[in-house]
């Protein structure tokens, strides 16, 4: 890997402690974007940790370069405040893997924990699938017939979550933006993010889509055609009215929020009566809310190996049989909506 970063003591700290790590080798280092864009070159690195703040070659622009010459795996390092958290955004629709919380020397958090963070996050990312590598394009196009025949769903799905991971912020994107302003149900949408991340998302989201998107709060209300976006650090619950709870119980999975929390509270609310759909990340989070609602009587969806920047969370919800389809990201919307439909239509008739 090679680490990206203005600050020497952020470039050598993080050096050490990830040279520690027995799965990671860091070839080198780099003091801004244009220093990043020649070593990229030489080195040729699996991995970089790129800082988003650098004089002559931010870390936006050096992506975006860095994309269209010498697509690589990024994770980027963002500073926790408001245009961080904005800048990181972009950085992931530009196409890097992941983002880290930038070291704070000195305070909380320390430079020990947030490089275990940083190594976590680089062996993840060595293992993910960058966009563009499995064209759109290639995959197969599901036929209507063979998807919704007669013995098609035979139930009104109330409520859609959507949870996802590593890759998620772009996935989310791609599904979102292809839901109809009048889908006529309620979504809910469990990205793993920290504290301070999630509204920027949510803002961006909202404006590329014809759906409303808002990060939850403890006043909203699940409402047709509005997504709610669990806030970073919280888990997301509902009653049977669809109003929101928010709490910081122990994580699930190791992350806070959980997408297997909101799927239990979901079913214990409105039972078989909800499109579970999990989509790119790492690790098992999803597999257990996946059966949960499956034992209600509700559906499962997932995305397939060949759209998935890491798949962990749907290839343990399919090997734990309870996935109902397996579909490429670009057919996940609309088959949430022909699952909407479908069913619409049987109980008008």
């Amino acid at each position: 890997m090679l680490v990206v970063d203005d600050s020497a003591t952020v470039r050598r700290v993080l050096s050490r402690r990830l040279s520690q790590d027995p799965l990671i080798e860091v070839v080198g280092t780099a003091e801004d974007g244009l220093d990043a864009l020649r070593k990229v070159k030489e080195l040729r690195p699996d991995v970089i940790t790129l800082d988003i703040e650098m004089p002559r070659l931010d870390g936006l622009a050096t992506l975006e370069r860095l994309m269209k010459t010498m697509p690589t795996r990024v994770v980027m390092v963002s500073s926790l405040t408001r245009e961080g958290a904005d800048a990181t955004i972009k950085a992931l629709e530009l196409g890097a893997v992941d983002f880290i919380e930038k070291p704070m020397f000195g305070g909380r958090p320390a430079p020990h924990s947030v490089a275990d963070t940083v190594s976590l996050k680089v062996r993840e990312a060595a293992a993910a699938r960058l966009p563009g590598l499995a064209p759109l394009s290639s995959l197969p196009i599901d036929d209507d017939d063979e998807l919704y025949d007669g013995d098609g769903p035979r139930w009104l799905p109330k409520k859609i979550i959507f949870g996802a991971s590593t890759g998620g912020p772009q996935a989310l994107k791609t599904v979102l933006t292809a839901l109809p302003a009048d889908l006529g149900v309620p979504v809910i949408a469990v990205q793993h993010m920290p504290p301070g991340f999630t509204a920027s998302l949510a803002e961006r989201l909202n404006e590329l889509c014809a759906v409303r998107v808002e990060e939850a709060t403890t006043r909203s209300v699940m409402e047709p055609g509005k997504v709610l976006l669990a806030p970073g650090g919280f888990h997301l619950t509902l009653n049977k009215y669809g109003r929101v709870a928010l709490n910081e119980n122990e994580p699930e999975c190791g992350v806070r929020p959980a997408i297997n929390v909101t799927m239990e509270s979901m079913v214990d609310s409105f039972g078989g009566e909800v499109v579970g759909v999990v989509l790119t990340g790492m690790g098992s989070d999803g597999t257990r809310g996946s059966g949960l609602i499956k034992a209600a009587g509700g559906r499962v969806l997932v995305e397939s190996e060949e759209t998935c920047v890491v798949w962990g969370m749907p290839r343990s919800v399919s090997e734990a049989g309870h996935a109902d389809r397996v579909l490429p990201l670009q057919h996940v919307a609309n088959a949430v909506v022909r699952e909407c439909k479908v069913r619409q239509k049987i109980v008008s008739s």
